[in-house]
């Protein structure tokens, strides 16, 4: 049995992350920026827990990073160590041009997609050299690839800079016992996005066609990214979904309404 940290796991891909990771018997600590919401997921959560896996809760701000420590300090506490940490808080506005994004939203989107996890991987990769190992994966999305999309220009540039963030943590800790990796998820359907289409829906129809190629339930990706993580066995892994194999063969196959589910 691993002990797991998932950052940002109240809803969207952490929730399925913590929740896949429950059901194959590893213990988990939850976390999200309120009490109500980490302890309310917590109790949805423990029905899937398996074999004597437990999960915990912690409310923590990851742009503060005396908060991360203390999300560290706790699950040691209570579980005697952190095996595998993940990285996966984050912000998203795109639904504006970058001349149209509020001071706030870009506020947002750099304190927490990048502050959360450069503050996650200082606490983390310290504390995995203390007790002598461990993993930590990076959740990166839409634009850590380098490719440029409409209304995603603050959001993707925070993510492409975790991408070169984390291949240098990858050189950093190189032979040190402590792995690096990251995950690109893909686009996934979450309560993020939904939101985000509930304020632009001109910007949903006209993307429709695409976006039912490309777009995946975030329940049905999780599993892979999952087994994925556990498997892993060395530094600098990187785990994508929406591959470039993956993205020919959905081009190719019979087209699907995945919006139709949640009444797009």
């Amino acid at each position: 049995m691993s002990h797991i940290v998932v950052t940002g796991s109240t809803k969207g891909v952490g929730n399925a992350l913590a929740r896949e990771f429950l059901r194959r018997g590893h213990s988990v600590v939850v976390t999200g920026r309120g009490k109500a919401a980490v302890d309310e997921v917590v109790g949805k959560l423990a029905p899937e827990a398996a074999g004597g896996a437990r999960v915990l809760g912690r409310a923590t701000d990851v742009t503060d990073i005396d908060d991360v420590q203390g999300l560290w300090d706790h699950a040691v506490d209570e579980l005697g160590g952190v095996d595998l940490w993940v990285n996966n808080a984050g912000v998203a506005h795109t639904t504006a041009a970058i001349v149209d994004t509020t001071p706030a939203d870009v506020r947002a989107m750099v304190s927490t997609n990048m502050l959360g996890t450069i503050f996650g991987s200082q606490v983390a990769v310290r504390g995995m050299l203390a007790q002598g190992g461990g993993q930590l994966f990076n959740v990166l999305g839409g634009g850590s690839d380098g490719r440029i999309r409409p209304n995603m220009g603050v959001y993707a540039a925070t993510k492409r800079g975790l991408d070169m963030f984390t291949r240098a943590l990858v050189k950093e800790t190189k032979d040190s016992g402590v792995r690096i990796g990251q995950v690109r998820p893909g686009m996934l359907i979450t309560e993020g996005w939904l939101r985000e289409a509930a304020v632009a829906p001109e910007q949903v129809a006209s993307q429709r066609k695409i976006l039912n190629i490309l777009c995946d339930h975030v329940d049905e990706v999780a599993p892979h990214l999952v087994e994925r993580m556990l498997a892993s066995t060395r530094t600098g892994e990187e785990i994508a979904w929406l591959t470039n194999a993956r993205m020919m063969r959905k081009f190719m196959s019979p087209k699907q309404d995945v919006l139709a589910r949640y009444g797009l």
